[in-house]
């Protein structure tokens, strides 16, 4: 594969700006990419995401020198800039992640390479959420590539898409079914989903107990799910103009649930939108900073609000059934969805030392690290036998790659090839995230430890 690379790189990265997206500089992802990039920020525009990787949807930049010796000056140990810290070359070029790896596929290291190919088998976003995304799922590897096959402009590759959320601020969401009796007391309280799919479906879902198989149960929610998530927009209108008046009518007596609250609110959002009603059969749950959920294949999740670093794997693939003016492919979801029900599980992380937490979701692809420097601190970052990348998203500092160090800022991307060992420094303080392929991967029982120096 070559001579090993152990330097640093900035990166230029890529934001979108979907409607859902905060405003502004109300928006983390707006003051990040503003950062990254040098531009200027739209204050009436949405920003939503904030990418850092390989996906050809939204592409990240290495900044090398304008000589294109990227290599070399990895070799040694010098950091190409991006924005914010002195720059080392008068000038300077993008070129894409994707193709500069493709040319140095040492940098993933041996057996990513070998799994992966020459691609960062993940893809690490921010995201600014100010109204619901819709409700969707991800395909599994098999059926993302039948689906990217039969309809390659709306699947764009044909990788699966596990992916976990780690919250920036307090982070709302609808994730998987709810359990057995929380799907009763829905069916009990909300008459307008009986008027949907009728009373025979109400009494199969009232009939099942907890001594029901699995089986069982499942097809008794899919049955469910689908006739309601089906039904024809005239009829969905009817039904959710009748849900909201008695809402408002039962708030004038009694408070209303955290589950009435949010289907008032996403009524709003998307009026007379299927994904309203639906909401009552999906988990609400609120993430606090810190906290993550992560989502397999073939689970369906809907974001509602807040800021949060996301990380998954290298794919774009969303097959949604609700809450969006976008294409939906109901057949597709009602089909693939795994119809588990319960509470997901919420990930606190491991902590490492007093300013890291290491967050392990159960799938290859991904990890993440969050770090917090409190004024005049340090950490190292080990070398880790796949490549890793830091996002800055608050405060200044220095990371330091052998003997050479470079100053890092709000707004800078960094990606450490692997086996590159990094030490972060910071006289004001410093908070970052670092994403990586998942340390379990690599044979690994235990969770690697950063160093903490004071």
């Amino acid at each position: 594969m070559g001579a090993d690379i152990t330097g640093i790189m900035k990166l230029k990265c890529a934001v979108k700006n979907y409607d859902w997206g905060k405003c502004g500089k109300e928006s983390g992802v707006a003051r990040l990419h503003a950062k990254n990039s040098g531009e200027e920020t739209d204050e009436d525009g949405p920003y939503a995401e904030f990418w850092m990787g390989t996906h050809e949807s939204g592409p990240s930049y290495a900044v090398v020198s304008a000589a294109g010796e990227a290599a070399a000056a990895a070799a040694n140990g010098g950091l190409r800039n991006g924005n914010g810290g002195q720059q080392h070359n008068k000038q300077c070029n993008l070129v894409s992640l994707k193709d500069w790896i493709e040319q140095n596929p040492s940098v993933l290291g041996d057996k990513v390479f070998a799994k992966w190919g020459p691609n960062l088998p993940f893809l690490f976003k921010v995201l600014s959420v100010a109204k619901a995304l819709s409700i969707q799922s991800h395909p599994d590897k098999d059926l993302a590539v039948i689906l990217h096959k039969q309809q390659p402009e709306v699947y764009k590759d044909d990788n699966h898409k596990p992916e976990m959320a780690l919250a920036l601020t307090e982070f709302e969401a609808l994730c998987g079914f709810v359990g057995l009796e929380e799907l009763k007391t829905v069916v009990h309280s909300v008459p307008e989903i009986i008027e949907v799919v009728g009373s025979e479906r109400a009494k199969q879902v009232l009939r099942l107990t907890e001594e029901d198989g699995d089986k069982d149960m499942k097809v008794v929610l899919k049955s469910l799910f689908t006739e309601l998530i089906s039904v024809s927009k005239d009829v969905i209108s009817e039904v959710i103009s009748k849900l909201i008046s008695r809402l408002n009518i039962k708030r004038e007596v009694r408070e209303l649930t955290d589950k009435e609250e949010l289907v008032l609110r996403l009524q709003k959002q998307y009026p007379g939108d299927i994904g309203v009603i639906a909401a009552f059969l999906l988990n609400y749950v609120k993430l606090n900073p810190g906290e993550a959920l992560y989502l397999g294949a073939n689970e369906p999740h809907a974001y509602i609000h807040g800021d949060c670093v996301e990380c998954m794997a290298t794919s774009d693939n969303v097959v949604r059934a609700g809450l969006t003016p976008k294409n939906r492919d109901v057949k597709t979801l009602c089909s693939m969805l795994t119809y588990k029900q319960g509470l997901p599980e919420i990930l606190c992380g491991v902590p490492l030392n007093p300013y890291t937490v290491k967050y392990v979701p159960p799938f290859d692809e991904f990890e993440v690290d969050r770090c917090n420097l409190p004024e005049e601190t340090s950490t190292v970052f080990p070398g880790v036998p796949g490549p890793s990348v830091f996002v800055i998203m608050e405060g200044e500092g220095k990371m330091c790659v052998a003997s050479h160090e470079e100053p890092v800022a709000e707004g800078d991307v960094v990606f450490a090839p692997a086996n590159t060992e990094t030490k972060l420094e910071t006289v004001s303080g410093l908070s970052l995230y670092r994403a990586g392929v998942n340390s379990q991967f690599f044979g690994k029982t235990d969770t690697y430890m950063p160093n903490q120096e004071q």
